[in-house]
């Protein structure tokens, strides 16, 4: 758990000097209660300082804003330095508290995924909210697919893939009777109709199965397929077969243009976040592993210039040795957490996507950027012709 590791006891009510003390940056706050049955306040704010002068002043008798200066008994806090640490303390210091209402807190709601519930004997392509896990926190009863930034681009997503493939998508249960009059979507052969038995279950699994390889390669496959198939006609000079595999290339394209980079396997989004820490001259990097979102190492460059190994030595020792460490609780939490960075805007800090091995260089470099000093917004105007100062002192 990322540790509250500052604070004071209030013996009495604060007075100045202490919030002068309080660094005015963001942070987590616990602030604890007199009362042994009492339960504590916990805020999240971008302005430590300013909010608990607000809320541990000395009390406005014609305000109605909210006061606990007879409340507090002391404060503890984090520092944090981007918004999603912020988020990982404030949820796990909030699910350890209040187990009961940390979702309400939080509105915390798990992002929409695509599922295909390899359960079912006839499964069919979903979107939901829940993804269960078995014992080795590893997603079970079928294949997740995501995550998306809202349900319903999950749901235009779905709809624009499953035209390659012919699985159901009505909700009924399948009995395979050949009285059933079928759906629209058998009608327009755009369905093997099992209902009714127009497909054997070899056929209707075998079709499942381009749509979880579909699904697993980002769709590689069936491109792959559809441009063998175009380079076959164009060969047997059926130029205008060949013009129907390039439309259906083309088709692809848009629908996979949406999509973003997030979205895929849930087992295999492995990712790294590189975000500013609340140190100086310091980078948290926050491993996801299948889906599962690991607690910030921290990267000091200040330490790590006097460290005979490099930085790339250091990362990649985290990164490989399996010493981050995940994030206890629901892999939907962990999600929703992640997500609710990558869709973020503005969103800061970088992201970089395990393919067949993790992008060290690029990582690097990524620090560097996240580093760097932003330009000041009144010196961006200063025209480019103008003379610099030079700075005193300087040689």
């Amino acid at each position: 758990m990322l540790e509250l590791d500052c604070g004071a006891d209030l013996a009495t009510a604060p007075d100045l000097d202490f919030f002068l003390a309080l660094p005015a940056r963001p942070a987590v706050c616990l602030i604890e209660p007199r009362d042994p049955a009492a339960q504590p306040y916990l805020i999240r704010t971008q302005d430590l300082r300013s909010r608990l002068h607000r809320l541990l002043g000395a009390p406005d008798p014609t305000s109605k804003r909210l006061n606990l200066s007879d409340f507090a008994a002391g404060v503890r806090y984090r520092l944090t330095g981007s918004k999603l640490e912020q988020t990982l303390t404030y949820y796990q210091h909030a699910k350890s508290r209040f187990p009961q209402r940390y979702k309400k807190l939080m509105r915390l709601r798990p992002p929409a995924v695509l599922k295909i519930n390899l359960r079912n004997a006839y499964p069919r392509c979903f979107v939901t909210r829940r993804v269960p896990v078995d014992a080795s926190g590893v997603p079970n009863s079928g294949s997740y697919y995501g995550p998306f930034a809202s349900r319903k681009s999950a749901e235009s997503f779905a709809g624009q893939i499953l035209d390659f493939f012919k699985v159901r998508r009505c909700q009924i249960k399948i009995r395979r009777d050949p009285t059933f009059p079928g759906c629209i979507y058998s009608e327009m052969k755009m369905c093997l109709a099992p209902c009714f038995a127009g497909c054997s279950k070899e056929e209707y699994d075998a079709e499942v199965t381009r749509l979880v390889t579909f699904l697993e390669t980002g769709g590689d496959s069936l491109r792959g397929n559809f441009e063998e198939d175009r380079q076959r006609a164009s060969e047997d000079l059926d130029f205008e077969k060949a013009a129907a595999f390039h439309k259906k290339l083309e088709k692809l394209d848009d629908a996979l243009r949406g999509r973003s980079e997030i979205a895929r396997r849930v087992q295999d989004l492995d990712a790294v976040i590189l975000q500013r820490a609340a140190e100086d001259q310091s980078i948290a990097v926050f491993a996801i592993r299948g889906g599962w979102l690991a607690e910030p190492f921290f990267l000091r460059f200040a330490e790590i210039a006097s460290q005979p190994r490099s930085v790339e030595e250091l990362i990649r020792e985290r990164l490989e040795s399996g010493m981050v460490r995940e994030c206890p609780g629901d892999l939907g939490e962990n999600l929703w957490i992640a997500a609710r960075w990558f869709y973020g805007k503005p969103r800061d800090g970088e992201i970089f996507f395990r393919e067949k091995d993790w992008p060290y260089r690029r990582i690097l470099r990524a620090c560097s950027r996240i580093l760097s000093p932003k330009p000041d917004a009144a010196a961006s105007k200063t025209p480019a012709a103008a003379p610099q100062k030079p700075l005193e002192g300087a040689s």
